[in-house]
């Protein structure tokens, strides 16, 4: 065996002797990982991986039972049980190996030693998910993913089932979507240059393609949603639009309630599709212009709007109203509401910061171990980003880039998707107001009045 895994240790680097290869492990690692590393991976996994358990104290002792089989009938040697491999298979980006747990190990045990693996097996990481009780998945990576990301062709395209959008690519090779049904409101933060106005974009491209109405609130005059109003039922760009826009859709949202108390339901998605109103996403960009004032006479329009804010965050989610809320900082200095409205945004995006407490603001509440992955993103990788969630766990994703243009482009060609919604007619964009509805606009994007 040891002479098997010298061979396979020197099979490498002879291997990318070759002209292409060598080539392909710097130009085009995917290629270089399929023909040479994930071979050499998989053969050094196999030959070391008892002891490699061993070292790293992955391994119990085996049941009084078995041990009295082995040492009476197998006349062997008791060894230390190490956790059972059920399934090994390689991925253009690494390998996965789902592992049986024995009793007395559990998850927290293997995601402890993922370190010591990464460099006992010489892959780029080794990320552990745990699949169902007492089985966990090691989600090898041999090489940097998040160096140049390329989204996975079969997965570029969304779910309009339950509203799923494909945005980032994660660290361990799978791709970290937007599920509206899971997460319904959700958060970004980071400073400038950091990648947050990329990760948007290409959030807004995926939702432009699914039969879902788009409402921005751009308060810097729509400089940054200006050019995705094809596909927007309704703008925002100033805080008295913004006011009157967040009051209709609080009326919408209660609308909305009476429908599904007519049809004894408790969820959007359970009503008949014929009758069924279009889920919403309402896009905030920078949330702190909502809640500064400069003059006296502005703080009870600021409070309005953080008051129906907080109740859509708290009700909408119910009636296919989501928000989607973008910004540098988000914490209790921006006045009253925001700590209450933070804690209903329960998807968590943050990008590079500038301060360790924004970081927290982010992630403090829901994955303390993930404040600190923040602060290590360095400035010369823009859309890196620590995603969380409320059960604790996150992992680093990186969004592919898109230019916003690019993002511009999806819209108009998915502009005969936006709904004409009449409570939102005042706040169409301005381009939009006077044109016709768009050929072929599916009746789902038509309201359905409460009163039928």
């Amino acid at each position: 065996m040891s002479e098997l895994s010298t061979v396979l240790e020197i099979a490498a680097p002879l291997a990318g002797v070759g002209g292409g290869l060598g080539y392909a492990k710097g130009r085009a690692p995917r290629v270089y990982w399929s023909l040479v590393g994930l071979p050499v991976t998989w053969g050094r996994f196999t030959v070391t991986y008892r002891s490699t358990m061993d070292v790293c104290g992955l391994t119990v002792q085996p049941s009084r039972l078995r041990a009295f089989m082995v040492r009476k009938v197998a006349r062997q040697e008791v060894q230390p049980v190490p956790p059972k491999i059920r399934r090994v298979r390689g991925a253009s980006t690494g390998l996965r190996v789902s592992l049986r747990l024995p009793a007395g190990l559990e998850p927290a045990d293997v995601a402890a030693a993922s370190e010591r693996l990464r460099h006992a097996w010489g892959v780029h990481s080794v990320n552990v998910v745990e699949t169902k009780p007492g089985v966990v998945e090691l989600r090898m990576t041999g090489y940097d993913v998040l160096k140049r990301v390329r989204m996975p062709r079969r997965s570029r395209r969304g779910s309009s089932d339950g509203l799923v959008v494909p945005v980032a690519l994660r660290e361990d090779g799978t791709v970290f979507v937007r599920d509206y049904r899971k997460a319904p409101h959700g958060l970004t933060l980071g400073s400038n240059q950091s990648g947050k106005s990329m990760f948007q974009r290409n959030l807004i491209a995926g939702l432009a393609k699914l039969p879902v109405g788009l409402i921005g609130i751009d308060c810097k005059r729509g400089v940054e949603q200006g050019r995705f109003a094809p596909r927007l039922s309704a703008l925002a760009t100033t805080p008295d639009e913004a006011s009157g826009l967040l009051e209709a859709l609080v009326k919408e949202m209660e609308d909305r309630f009476e429908l599904l108390a007519k049809y004894q339901v408790s969820d959007l998605w359970e009503l008949p599709k014929k009758v069924r109103p279009v889920p919403l996403v309402v896009l905030v960009d920078e949330v702190a212009e909502l809640f500064l004032t400069s003059a006296k006479k502005d703080e009870e329009r600021r409070d309005g709007m953080v008051m129906r804010m907080v109740r859509l965050a708290q009700m909408a989610r119910a009636v296919g109203i989501y928000l989607e809320v973008c910004g540098q900082r988000f914490g209790s200095e921006l006045g009253k509401g925001a700590t209450m409205l933070r804690a209903q945004l329960t998807g968590r995006v943050v990008h590079r910061v500038n301060d360790k407490q924004t970081a927290d603001m982010g992630l403090g509440d829901i994955a303390p171990d993930a404040v600190a992955a923040v602060t290590l993103i360095p400035p010369d990788r823009p859309g890196v980003a620590v995603a969380g969630d409320t059960s604790g766990g996150w992992s680093r994703i990186r969004t592919p880039e898109m230019t916003a243009t690019e993002a511009a482009d999806v819209c108009r060609e998915y502009a005969h998707l936006t709904p004409r919604l009449p409570f939102l007619a005042p706040y169409r964009p301005a381009m939009l107001a006077d044109s016709p509805a768009p050929a072929g606009t599916p009746p789902l994007a038509a309201p359905v009045p409460v009163t039928e």
